[in-house]
């Protein structure tokens, strides 16, 4: 049983205006597939972010426990682990958040919060790493040469790995 096909053929207004609703369709649908990958990028992004602190509490733990004199007032206390923590943005990003935020003035957040999904990596990295070099009692410069190795060696690493080359993670990302 053959089936004939039926051309039809629209007004002209018609066609236009089917042209616009598609046309409409589609931007949207690409705009949710734009917003749906920004989604997935952010969610990597915040899960580095939370990782990195949670080490930021190893690392204060460390610094509490092995370079904080009991005598300190609470200011002097809070002054200390925000020393040590400059010390990680300038071997990461070789400045201190003061410095940053001078140069970024309009920039909401601090540097951490506009750091890339790599630099949150390697920071959450070195955030683990400076507190075994304080447990073993390495004093400041040397915990900032073995950190500014150890910072290079991991952005350039990841600078040449891909996320979506992982096994298991690329498939997740994508989905």
């Amino acid at each position: 049983m053959a089936e004939h096909m039926h051309i039809v053929i629209l007004p002209c207004h018609l066609q236009l205006r089917f042209l616009l609703s598609f046309s409409y369709i589609f931007m949207k649908d690409y705009r949710r597939l734009k917003t749906d990958e920004n989604s997935r990028l952010s969610l990597n992004w915040n899960l580095n972010r939370e990782i990195s602190k949670l080490n930021y509490r190893i690392h204060t733990d460390a610094v509490k426990d092995n370079l904080m004199p009991p005598e300190l007032t609470p200011a002097q206390e809070a002054y200390t682990y925000a020393n040590k923590a400059d010390m990680l943005n300038v071997v990461l990003f070789g400045k201190t958040a003061k410095q940053w935020k001078d140069g970024n003035p309009a920039v909401k957040g601090n540097m951490r919060d506009v750091a890339t999904l790599n630099q949150l990596l390697v920071l959450a990295n070195l955030e683990s790493y400076n507190a075994v070099l304080i447990n073993q009692g390495k004093d400041q410069k040397e915990r900032m040469e073995l950190l500014r190795q150890l910072a290079v060696q991991q952005l350039q690493t990841l600078e040449t790995v891909s996320l979506n080359n992982l096994p298991g993670l690329g498939s997740e990302i994508n989905n």
